[in-house]
């Protein structure tokens, strides 16, 4: 097994970028809502990023090398990474509240850590993995407010729905990486195309397309979600797996909420809350201690 490189300044960089584009999506969200059901606008969304890079695929003579198991993989992909989460998670957040909900897929780094672990040969589970991990979700408890965490075990069977959503996101990190191989620009299209439609079925069994009012500014959110955290963020997750593993993707759930809190104060005018400049600090402090486990990993390796 050859050891990977270090972490460097240009992955952190990445992962950071991709967790900007991500936390900025939640205030676009806002603006949908009332306009587009949230599985329709999430379908709408995958489908523009979708064809966008179906359209620089082509344009760069890229093309996806299809065999049964590339095929299988991009439902699976699609499955995993789209439709059974977004159904979980809608169907938990009914009575488990947002900041709960985003502890609990918090998980999400632990769970791709030992998965990675298990079925991949290139991702060994550390103790400094697990310890940077428990870390970063103790970040994200300070930045929610350790309160919440009095409500874990009401309505348990919702709270094992959104857990089992942030499993769900770490079994996609792994699958994902088997399309490594593949163009990235066609690879990135083929698994957004998927999600989309993974999700078709989703939305047409439990949304009312007839309540769709689409106005001006919901459209340019949705147009916008689709350019910036859905097809160029494609690209991104795709670099970051290929250099560095799932299990250092992972860590991206912990570092979404906290720029999620810090666009809404830039773009929406929310209080900052103190809390989340000390979530940033042990959120960071979880990465380095990950980072000086992948240190010492790659000195015995």
């Amino acid at each position: 097994m050859k050891a990977r490189d270090l972490p460097g300044w240009a992955d952190y960089g990445l992962l950071l970028l991709l967790a900007a584009f991500w936390g900025g999506s939640f205030s676009l969200v806002k603006q949908t809502v009332g306009d587009y059901p949230p599985a329709f606008m999430s379908m709408v969304r995958l489908a523009i990023a979708g064809a966008l890079m179906v359209g620089v695929a082509v344009a760069l003579g890229e093309r996806i090398r299809w065999t049964p198991r590339v095929a299988f993989m991009l439902i699976l992909i699609g499955i995993f990474g789209n439709s059974l989460p977004f159904s979980l998670i809608a169907w938990g957040q009914q009575v488990v509240d947002a900041g709960l909900a985003s502890i609990l897929m918090g998980v999400m780094p632990i769970a791709t850590l030992l998965l990675a672990h298990f079925l991949t040969r290139d991702e060994p589970l550390t103790t400094g993995k697990i310890a940077g991990a428990i870390v970063g979700l103790i970040g994200l408890v300070i930045l929610v407010g350790p309160s919440v965490l009095y409500r874990l075990g009401d309505d348990g069977v919702r709270q094992l729905a959104i857990l089992g959503a942030a499993v769900s996101y770490g079994i996609n990190a792994v699958l994902t990486k088997t399309m490594l191989g593949q163009p990235r620009r066609a690879a990135a299209a083929a698994l957004l195309v998927a999600g989309a439609a993974t999700l078709l079925p989703f939305s047409l069994a439990t949304e009312d397309w007839n309540a769709i009012n689409p106005g001006a500014t919901s459209t340019v959110a949705i147009i916008l979600l689709a350019l910036f955290p859905t097809a160029l963020a494609s690209l991104i997750v795709f670099t970051v797996l290929e250099r560095q593993g799932a299990g250092f993707f992972s860590q991206i759930n912990l570092l979404v909420p906290l720029f999620g809190v810090f666009w809404a104060v830039a773009l929406l005018g929310e209080h900052l809350d103190p809390r989340a400049l000390i979530a940033l600090g042990v959120i960071l402090a979880g990465l380095v201690i990950a980072r000086q486990s992948a240190h010492k990993t790659s000195r015995v390796a």
